[in-house]
């Protein structure tokens, strides 16, 4: 008898040190031995089963469907390490099929999801504003896109693994449009592009700049022409790279022609004048290549009035890399456009 009366108290200890059951059926909480986790929620046969919470000593937790003790169906998750939430589908406890994963740092993506990361098609909006729609493979872009970006570019083709890459059009928010091959998100390969300014290159590009670009427009013919007042005349013009050759795969650059007497500083109680210059005028004398300077006069005359220089339209300013070519010519204030060909005739007017 009193063997067994000293075995009673330790048993009765041993029992109440054991973990308690988790409910059988219904509604219930239970903590987990390990207490990291605890759930609240609805149980089927002793396993989360239903509608649940199961909170993580981290602070993260998981409210939303469970089947036979797996998170599986629809709810929502917060992971409190990095702040992030997800709503959508689960299966075994992962992100899969169609959620949206809001991201703390700003942004936001929703689409279909395998195994927790992004995984088909879907649409992300970072936290700068940028947005991606198309598809995804393994959490990256990956196949067939369209994005907007910060600057209002809008790029429609091929990703690799969060690169532009295969084939793809960029439409910039200036106007400008390339279309062909690219690599790592840069032009590369055959591709056309036609810049806001009214240059077209089609060719060849090598990381990101174009192989055979013009870089200077040579005025063929000889240096000094005669020209009658109020005739005509022409000029034979050549798009050429460094090297001299003829720039084939580029067209509709701007030469810009002005027309100018010679700047000569005369005494201030001279009476020898032409025409009345502007003293008030800012526009800085033109520099020639013949050692003098010259005032600015117009090709073509007003009707009516006294004579005042046209002044050049200013080329549009753009990040893409075609419009640093020269643009060679003497004196400029009238605007003409260069033609489809690498050799034009440009016909002019002097008033």
């Amino acid at each position: 008898m009193a063997a067994s009366s000293q075995r009673n108290p330790s048993s009765r200890l041993q029992r109440r040190d054991l973990p308690r059951r988790p409910p059988q059926d219904g509604y219930g909480v239970y903590v987990y031995p390990n207490s990291f986790f605890r759930y609240e929620g609805e149980w089927k046969g002793g396993k989360t089963h239903g509608r649940g919470k199961l909170l993580f000593k981290d602070g993260s937790f998981y409210e939303g469907e469970f089947v036979h003790g797996e998170i599986t169906g629809k709810g929502r998750r917060l992971w409190a390490a990095s702040g992030n939430t997800y709503s959508g589908q689960f299966v075994l406890g992962e992100p899969q099929g169609h959620g949206v994963l809001q991201y703390k740092a700003g942004g936001c993506y929703e689409g279909a999801f395998h195994h927790g990361v992004r995984e088909g098609h879907g649409c992300l909006v970072d936290q700068d504003g940028q947005v991606y729609q198309g598809w995804f493979h393994n959490d990256k872009r990956h196949g067939h896109g369209q994005m907007t970006f910060q600057n209002g570019d809008k790029y429609d083709g091929d990703w690799v693994r969060d690169q532009r890459q295969g084939h793809g059009v960029l439409r910039c928010a200036d106007g400008s449009t390339y279309e062909g091959q690219w690599h790592s998100s840069i032009f590369s390969g055959l591709g056309s592009m036609a810049h806001c300014s009214g240059v077209v290159y089609r060719g060849m590009w090598i990381n990101g700049h174009p192989v055979a670009q013009a870089t200077k427009m040579v005025v063929l013919g000889p240096e000094v022409m005669d020209v009658a007042h109020g005739s005509s005349f022409t000029l034979s013009i050549e798009l050429q790279q460094d090297d001299g050759k003829v720039a084939e795969s580029e067209d509709g650059r701007v030469l810009t022609i002005s027309a100018g007497v010679r700047h000569v500083q005369l005494a201030a109680h001279s009476e020898v004048s032409f025409f009345t210059v502007d003293q008030d005028s800012q526009e800085a004398p033109i520099q020639t290549p013949f050692g003098f300077e010259c005032i600015t006069y117009p090709l073509l005359g007003p009707t009516c009035g006294s004579p005042e220089p046209r002044a050049a339209p200013e080329s549009a300013d753009s990040d893409s890399p075609l419009p640093k070519g020269d643009q060679e010519a003497a004196l400029a204030s009238d605007t003409l456009r260069g033609q489809g060909d690498t050799s034009s005739d440009l016909p002019g007017e002097w008033a």
